[in-house]
């Protein structure tokens, strides 16, 4: 696809927030027709395909966040002229294409597309079939206000692939790839990883821990996990496992008070064998493969640890290196846990609930990666882009 200017882009999105709003009520109705047809058994994916008139403001909101933010490409990132007269400057050019695979999330045919678009990228959308219906009249909005401004649809496309269909086109595309983003579950990640002969970029899952120091503040410590909890049980940030140092003022009432609070909404609590003897009417954990699990529901397991070193070994060990707390008044201490916790976002007294490319500043977000290169973190505007090097001469030859 070629290089466009940002006027034209920017022209693009314009078109494109009025389109959103002039079409909201289909929006809302097709995504009705979703809805109907979905199973209800798991109540996060179901949470997740919801789109109301809030979320048709927020679509709205994340494409005129874009439409403002500075154009990505074409950013010097160093610029150097060597002894022999040759001018290097390296700039910020587009990946090309982009594949998204991810499941539920209509919103996400917004900011993945958004994003990919304003920084140049054609996108390809792999969404699930249960949003089928929003996902439809989304891709269409968009290809309306591509056409609006002259440019072709291809720039975003919906893939309509069957699941085996989807596995071939990742073994054999038909098309060149230059990145692939997977956001679901293990199998999917590790099958894209697999088959892809191109750069991937994994949206891993959440399993987020956080430990509470004995030198936490209580009540600080109390709010924190139930709003990490609770806020959105769908939320890839929300978090799934408590870790509590025994040696905690007033531990065993502590504990017991937070059970209550719990409780109060109403979310299962599983404890680890020590727990267990102080609540002794919780479910003790007794396959360690549920540290691994990710709940995405309102369930919560608490562990008892001796040291802080204790519990940054049991994070490192199960967590889905997303999103880790710490609790603690004591500075030294929480920066030991963050320089040594492996996650992409690491809190010291808040909630985990903040690892968002909104609430974080970088607006809207294509995924939040777990991966190490060439981006941690939410995948913003800035992070669509990789580099290049021009190189300017007059004749120079290497001797």
């Amino acid at each position: 696809m070629k290089l466009l200017q940002t006027r034209i882009k920017n022209k693009v999105l314009k078109s494109m927030i009025r389109i959103l709003g002039h079409e909201r009520h289909a929006i809302i109705e097709a995504n009705k027709k979703d809805l109907e047809a979905f199973q209800k058994e798991d109540q996060a994916l179901y949470e997740r395909l919801i789109v109301n008139d809030k979320k048709v403001d927020e679509m709205i909101t994340a494409v005129e966040a874009v439409m403002n933010q500075e154009d990505p490409v074409g950013q010097e990132l160093s610029n150097r002229t060597l002894k022999n007269g040759l001018n290097i400057v390296n700039t910020t050019a587009p990946f090309g294409t982009i594949l998204i695979i991810y499941e539920s999330r209509p919103d996400v045919t917004i900011e993945a597309a958004v994003l990919a678009f304003k920084a140049n990228n054609k996108i390809l959308l792999k969404g699930g079939k249960e949003a089928l219906n929003s996902n439809l009249i989304l891709e269409k909005c968009w290809h309306q206000a591509l056409e609006e401004n002259g440019l072709s649809k291809e720039w975003i496309k919906l893939l309509h692939l069957k699941r085996e269909e989807t596995q071939e086109f990742l073994k054999n595309p038909t098309e060149p790839l230059d990145l692939i983003v997977p956001r679901g579950g293990e199998r999917l990640i590790n099958f894209v990883k697999t088959h892809a002969t191109c750069a991937v970029l994994v949206s891993g899952r959440g399993n987020n821990f956080l430990y509470v120091s004995e030198h936490a503040d209580w009540s600080k410590a109390v709010n924190v996990i139930i709003n990490a909890k609770t806020d959105k049980i769908s939320g890839c940030n929300a978090l799934d496992k408590v870790l509590i140092n025994k040696n905690l003022p007033e531990y065993e009432t502590k504990l017991k008070m937070l059970q209550e609070k719990l409780e109060q909404h109403h979310v299962e609590i599983l404890v680890d064998d020590k727990v267990s003897s102080i609540l002794p009417q919780k479910e003790t954990v007794s396959n360690s493969e549920i540290w691994h699990e990710e709940f995405l529901a309102l369930k919560l397991l608490i562990g008892e640890v001796d040291t802080l070193e204790e519990a940054i070994d049991l994070i490192n060990t199960y967590s889905g290196k997303h999103s880790a707390a710490i609790i603690t008044e004591h500075t030294d201490e929480a920066m030991e846990f963050m320089h040594n916790v492996d996650s992409a976002a690491v809190y010291h007294n808040a909630s985990t609930r903040f690892t968002d490319g909104g609430q974080m500043g970088v607006g809207a977000e294509l995924a939040i990666s777990t991966d190490k290169l060439h981006h941690r973190g939410p995948l913003g505007l800035n992070q669509l882009v990789t580099n290049k090097y021009y190189v300017y001469g007059n004749g120079q030859v290497r001797i």
